[in-house]
């Protein structure tokens, strides 16, 4: 979705801003935890009106501190996880853009974003079925498509400094999970399928959504591969979450290897035939090395022969809060583990050593403060990587 070219041209007026013409690009990944529930006391009504509402009026100050933290990294691309999908973008995405990120927050310099993509997710649809097998169908929380107490909560949003191909745009919102070949299968106790044929017939693997966003970088095609993964963990003995976790991961494997078997929300069948770059972004609740995800698929992905695995983002304010934790400078939340990923493929894209970090500023320096608690920014850290188009 862009702003119109008259509008373009007057903001750039406005703002002095000029035309981005450099390919060397900031790319990043950011849960933001701007969903209802982290703004209102339990039993009071939740939807994406509550974030709607902060978002009109400007002064909210855990959404003030994500803003603080995008303008100290002034990524060109970045990706917000847990963004709550508001269907009018004069209500949502763009109030967050006019309202936090064109203002300076504690100093820092003011962003705009002319572009950006966000679609329907699977988070609060109901399903109809009892998927968390507790002898109730509830339209709310685990027996929805994707666990959720309202639709659209924990959305994505893409903001974007480039234009955006929407027509090219690739949705895997309906893509079903019994279709992907040697999925992982979740069985009660006895042995017994988990979920009941006719739910199973209609469950979707993502439990969001899986976006391929292509870009146009000054004439040079770029496509950003978008998730966020259910966690692994909030489940049984049966480990649903852990199954769906690692076969949402591994969705991304089998998509850059071209597997047939997939297909979009549009019909078209197929993986990623692109020539073009690609950079994978989310926040895949997955470590190669640490945490209860299944890590054959976390680590497929990034030792995949098309992807860019290394060097690792890191921080100082990551590694003196788990000092005794050897993966400590990676972690990328505040509950110690790596589970944010902007994941570059090595074709078309370059990127030079230490050009990479997750933003956890160390006690002492700018905005240390604001990262220490989901309710001053988010429990999860801003990763970004430096790249540019060959």
């Amino acid at each position: 979705m862009k702003k119109t070219a008259a509008l373009l041209t007057l903001c750039s007026f406005l703002t002095g801003a000029l035309p981005v013409t450099a390919t060397e690009l900031t790319i990043a990944t950011f849960n933001v935890s701007m969903e209802a529930e982290n703004y209102v006391e339990k039993g009071q009504p939740i939807g994406p009106q509550v974030l709607s509402e902060r978002l009109k009026q400007g002064d909210n100050p855990q959404i003030k501190n994500i803003a603080a933290i995008i303008q100290q990294v002034q990524p060109d691309i970045i990706l917000l996880n847990e963004f709550d999908y508001i269907a009018d973008p004069q209500a949502g995405v763009q109030l967050f853009i006019d309202n936090y990120l064109a203002k300076s927050q504690q100093g820092g310099k003011p962003l705009d974003y002319p572009y950006f993509y966000y679609n329907t997710v699977n988070t609060g649809q109901p399903s109809g079925f009892d998927l968390n097998n507790d002898g109730k169908v509830n339209t709310l929380g685990e027996d929805a498509w994707g666990f959720g107490f309202y639709p659209g909560q924990y959305g994505m949003v893409l903001l974007s400094r480039f234009p955006i191909h929407e027509q090219q745009v690739r949705t895997f919102q309906h893509f079903k999970w019994k279709d992907m070949p040697g999925h992982k299968t979740t069985v009660k106790a006895d042995g017994s399928p988990w979920f009941s044929p006719d739910a199973w017939q209609q469950m979707p693997l993502s439990s969001k959504s899986h976006w391929d966003i292509p870009l146009n970088i000054n004439g040079k095609i770029l496509h950003i591969l978008a998730s966020h993964p259910t966690p692994p963990v909030f489940d049984g003995a049966e480990n649903r979450n852990g199954n769906r976790n690692h076969d949402e991961v591994r969705f991304w494997v089998d998509y850059l290897s071209g597997e047939e078997y997939i297909y979009d929300d549009k019909g078209h069948q197929g993986g990623y035939q692109a020539k073009a770059p690609f950079v994978i972004l989310g926040d895949l609740n997955s470590s190669p090395v640490e945490g209860d995800a299944f890590r054959d698929a976390i680590k497929a992905l990034i030792n995949h022969p098309l992807v860019n695995g290394a060097p690792t983002p890191s921080s100082k304010g990551g590694q003196l809060h788990s000092n005794n934790n050897p993966h400590g400078a990676s972690h990328t939340a505040g509950w110690r583990m790596r589970a944010d990923y902007v994941l570059p493929s090595k074709a078309g894209l370059r990127m030079k050593l230490h050009e990479s970090g997750v933003f956890w500023p160390a006690p002492g320096e700018p905005l240390h403060e604001v990262v220490n608690s989901r309710g001053a920014s988010s429990d999860h850290r801003l990763v970004w990587v430096k790249l540019q188009l060959e």
